[in-house]
Formats: structure tokens, sequence, C-alpha cells
């Protein structure tokens, strides 16, 4: 089969900055089959529509007079079952030892992303990933991570792996909202009686859990809290 996947970040300051924002890094990728993809953003146009909700599409901007609009993104996701895939990995800023990457930020990042992106690799299919555009010190960032996604699923196709801007693509926006969902409650952030709690908690009323680091064969919405110093 062939599927696509369409990723975010949030907080990628844990890895570049003195005194980041939170303590978890957050990378976050949306999978579903290639063939769905048209109908998937149709749906979501209708909600538009319907919502006059013409803005791009952000956890930031969860407000009281978009949270409807916003819950039923939520249903949409869910009412797709396994064919709409969330999973996210989070990385604790007191855990990371950059001196293991080079002392580069950067390149931690991309190792992470490929630790997000491998396991969901599966054989016999073909993968074409797309990321918020980013920023690199290293224009050879992506290239490297399509090669090394390559070598380490030989009986997979990774066609492409390529950044778009998140503004002109939908799909990447819905990863954003995911991602803004988890993120806040491994950091923390979530106030009750808001806009984003209603939508954290239709999300994990549809789930039946709380979002909380998952066991590795959680397909659905998976959070991979990675252990940094070991252990089982």
């Amino acid at each position: 089969m062939k599927f696509e996947v369409y990723c975010d970040e949030a907080n990628p300051d844990v890895l570049t900055s003195a005194n980041p924002r939170a303590r978890y890094l957050m990378i976050g990728s949306l999978w579903l089959p290639e063939e769905l993809r048209d109908e998937i953003k149709a749906r979501i146009g209708a909600l538009r529509q319907r919502h006059q909700a013409w803005g791009e599409i952000k956890w930031s901007k969860v407000s009281p007079n978009r949270k409807d609009f916003y819950v039923e993104l939520i249903d949409l996701f869910v009412s797709y079952g396994d064919n709409l895939r969330f999973r996210c990995i989070a990385v604790d800023r007191t855990q990371l030892n950059l001196a293991l990457h080079d002392n580069d930020g950067e390149l931690g990042f991309y190792k992470f992303y490929y630790q997000l992106l491998h396991h969901w690799i599966l054989d016999f299919n073909a993968y074409r990933v797309f990321c918020d555009i980013k920023s690199n010190r290293d224009p050879k960032r992506l290239p490297v991570l399509t090669r090394c996604l390559s070598r380490a699923n030989l009986t997979s196709n990774i066609d492409s792996v390529q950044s778009l801007p998140s503004h002109e693509v939908v799909l990447i926006q819905l990863c954003d909202l995911l991602l803004g969902a988890a993120s806040s409650r491994i950091n923390g952030t979530l106030r009750d009686g808001t806009a984003k709690s209603a939508v954290v908690s239709r999300l994990e009323s549809a789930l039946g859990c709380l979002l909380a680091p998952t066991h590795k064969g959680e397909e659905k919405f998976n959070i991979f809290q990675i252990r940094l110093q070991g252990g089982w």
C-alpha cells in the first residue's frame, strides 16, 4: 500500500535554548493511506464551510469561539479508526545529552525524527513524508533522513521526505492540533475549563484514556516517551 505521513513539531527550543519554554520536545506524525487523502481534505473543507473557519488550523488558535470546530476535527480524526493514525515522540530535556549528538541540536532533532518514523514503517509499503518547513543550518538534513530511513527499511520504499509550509497543507495542520493536545498533557500546560481542555476531553473520551505515554503497540494515538537513560 501507499501511505502518506504529515509531520509537525512543538517546543523545538528544547534542543537549542538554555531556558526552553517546556520540558519535552514533541514531534508528531499523522499517517493515512494515500487513497484517503482527498476524502479527508474534503471533509475538513466541509467543516470549515459550516463553521466559517478559514484560518490555519493550529493548536494555538483553539479558542472559545472556535471550540465546536476543533471538537468536530477531533471527531473526524476518530471516525476513521485505524485508517487515520497519530504518533508522536516526547524527548525529555532533563535526560538529554547533546554530546551524544556532536553538541548539535539540529542533528539531535533529526535523529529523534528518525525514531518517530522508523518504527511505524512496515514491509512492502511505500511512504511519502511531509514535514512542516523548517530552516536548517545544514540543507542536507532531509536527504540524509530519507537515506537513513531507506537503508533501515529495505523492503519498503521511502519515496520522499520533503518540507512544505504548514499554512498550505491542511493535514500538517491537523497534525499540529493533535500534537498540541498531546503536548498539553505531557508538558502539563492544560488548564481546566478552557476550549483546549474541551478538545482534549473529547479526544480522551473517544480513546478511552488520558493522553499519556502509551505502549509500543498502540496504533490509533501513540505517544512514545523515549527513555534516554536506558532501562526496560
